[in-house]
This record gives C-alpha cells, structure tokens and sequence, in this order.
C-alpha cells in the first residue's frame, strides 16, 4: 500500500516561496506517476503539477508554471513543489497523488493514492 506524507506548508507573505516534500513509502516511487493538487478555501480541487514515470516527462499548469516547478528525488523516495513568488490565491491545501503507470496525468480520478494534504496560506 502506497503511503503519502506531505510537508512543508506554512504561512508565508506574498511574493515568498515554499517547497512542498511528499515522501513515499510502501511502494516503488520510480513506478509511480506522481501528481500534485490544491484546493481553494471554498472551492473544487484543481491539478497543479504532475511527472511522469522515473521522472521522464513533467507538466505543471499553466497558470504557475512560470512560478511553481516540480521534481523528485528518487533516492531518497521524496516529491517536490518549488514554489516561488506566491500569491493569495496560491492559499490552498496542497496534496500529492500518486499511482502507478508511466505517463502522467492531470486528471484527478486518475490518481489511486492521496496524502492528508498541507495547508500553504499566503498573506498578501
């Protein structure tokens, strides 16, 4: 079974920036297609970034994609999200998502396994 921790969120001024970890445990990382998704105080949850299988191919939305960078770190079995020049409406619980395949996916239902999230609220 895949399990999922996301760290790193936090309050932080606009114009900031965070690194968001996701350490994977009970499965093989390099399998997995790694995914991570935000959810706005109030509203639905909305695909941010997401790399493909061994880290051969990445995609981040793109509305922060001149912002936001995702990578991963296969030896130590752990996801990232570079973010920088945060804005408030990048508030929202930020989670990973993972499943096993080789393309990645933007695309929620996709994704078989969730952590519990972590809260990024940026002050403006």
């Amino acid at each position: 079974q895949v399990q999922l921790v996301e760290s790193g969120g936090g309050l932080v001024q606009a114009g900031g920036s965070l690194r968001l970890s996701c350490e994977v445990s009970g499965g093989t990382f390099s399998s997995l297609v790694m995914g991570w998704f935000r959810q706005p105080p109030g509203k639905e949850r909305e695909f941010v970034a997401a790399i493909g299988w061994s880290g051969r191919s990445t995609y981040v939305v793109e509305s922060v994609k001149d912002r936001f960078a995702i990578s991963a770190d296969y030896a130590k079995d752990t996801l990232y999200l570079e973010m920088t020049r945060l804005e408030s409406e990048d508030t929202a619980l930020y989670y990973c998502a993972a499943r096993y395949g080789r393309i990645y996916s933007i695309v929620e239902s996709d994704y078989e396994y969730w952590g519990q999230g972590t809260q990024v609220t940026v002050s403006s």
